[in-house]
């Protein structure tokens, strides 16, 4: 089946693809394998701690794949960091939701340790860096954001999602508007390719690498065509993160990504779809039903859409008679009445009746004669 027919396919029925454009088959925050738990302090790791400078020393907490980056690779991280001697946490990127861009040999000086680590590192892989303060905001520290105290060492638990090679170390900032969403459907194809093989994680980092290309700040100066040749590869990657994270039940993030697309396009049906499934899946039935019907309005004829109806009107009439049998149980059936009280109580009225009609035939009273 060739890419045309795909794409017509899937603009036809939301519930027939999980991924966006090229791939037919049955993604708020910016995640890959598990979900991360924030803490009060550095992460515990039990592995070996490995010496990569005099005061940059590693343990590793989850592994990545592929190969490390090299001198000038534009490379696409999330960190928090903490200082190690008060454990107060002044830094958190994925509270913020936005990657952070580090140019391999081109790092602010107070990045040198953490740029040291990251060079170690290869795509999706986690790990806890403690810095020494001679390569992290040094002897003064910072006063401003982030507020560092003089002569911290620093403790960084990083996840590096990916990096471009570039001999130049060329930045998002001095790419033009072509070069930024060419560069970012490159990846958004990747991931897709990823998606293939069934290697979700690994495709969400390509579809989080192709996001981080089209920030808001990105975002914000675009007008007329530009911007709908870049929302044409946003959109879509973060759909393809939603299908990622449904397949892995993680829904409630798959919720976050399709609440961005509606965000500037209430309308698509895709996102409708997929964050009614995920709602569905939570057991939220009424704000499911919502998204459903609202896609439907869109897409009156898909059937994937219908059936999803069909089966929350299933879910609700199974609830409704597993209330009733509960109430049943707490009240009790109401008795039925015996029927030999009833022949009992028919009998009883009988006699009564044909006691008074002899009263009445016994002694019924004189009528008075008036003259």
């Amino acid at each position: 089946m060739d890419d045309e027919k795909v794409q017509d396919q899937q603009n036809q029925s939301p519930g027939g693809s999980d991924v966006d454009e090229e791939i037919t088959a049955e993604g708020a925050a910016f995640v890959h394998g598990d979900p991360l738990q924030d803490s009060t302090g550095p992460p515990d790791s039990d592995s070996k701690v490995e010496m990569l400078h005099e005061h940059v020393k590693k343990q590793l907490i989850k592994e990545g794949h592929g190969q490390k980056p090299t001198k000038y690779s534009t490379c696409f991280l999330h960190y928090r960091a903490w200082t190690k001697s008060t454990q107060h946490k002044f830094e958190d990127t994925w509270n913020e939701q936005r990657p952070v861009e580090l140019i391999i040999g081109k790092e602010k000086t107070e990045m040198t340790g953490l740029a040291i680590g990251v060079s170690s590192m290869t795509a999706g892989e986690r790990c806890l860096l403690h810095v020494g303060w001679q390569l992290a905001y040094g002897k003064e520290g910072s006063f401003s954001f982030p507020n560092v105290p003089p002569k911290a060492d620093v403790s960084y638990e990083v996840e590096l999602i990916g990096f471009d090679e570039t001999r130049e170390g060329k930045a998002r900032g001095d790419m033009t508007v072509e070069e930024r969403i060419g560069t970012a459907d490159r990846r958004k194809m990747e991931g897709n390719n990823l998606f293939k093989e069934d290697k979700l994680d690994e495709a969400m980092q390509q579809y989080e690498m192709a996001i981080a290309y089209m920030g808001d700040d990105f975002m914000f100066q675009l007008f007329g065509k530009y911007r709908d040749m870049a929302l044409a590869v946003k959109n879509p990657c973060h759909l393809n993160m939603a299908a990622c994270l449904i397949k892995l039940k993680r829904y409630e993030e798959a919720i976050g990504q399709c609440s961005i697309v509606l965000a500037e396009e209430e309308t698509n049906v895709k996102a409708l779809f997929r964050r009614g499934k995920a709602k569905s899946e939570l057991g939220q039935t009424d704000a499911a039903r919502e998204d459903f019907l609202k896609a439907g309005k869109y897409a009156p004829e898909d059937k994937a859409i219908v059936k999803e109806l069909r089966l929350l009107a299933e879910h609700d009439k199974a609830v409704y008679q597993k209330q009733k049998e509960m109430y049943k149980g707490i009240y009790g059936k109401r008795p039925e009445p015996k029927k030999e009280i009833n022949q009992k109580k028919n009998l009883v009225a009988v006699i009564w009746l044909w006691i008074i009609s002899l009263f009445r035939r016994f002694f019924k009273p004189e009528k008075r004669r008036v003259d």
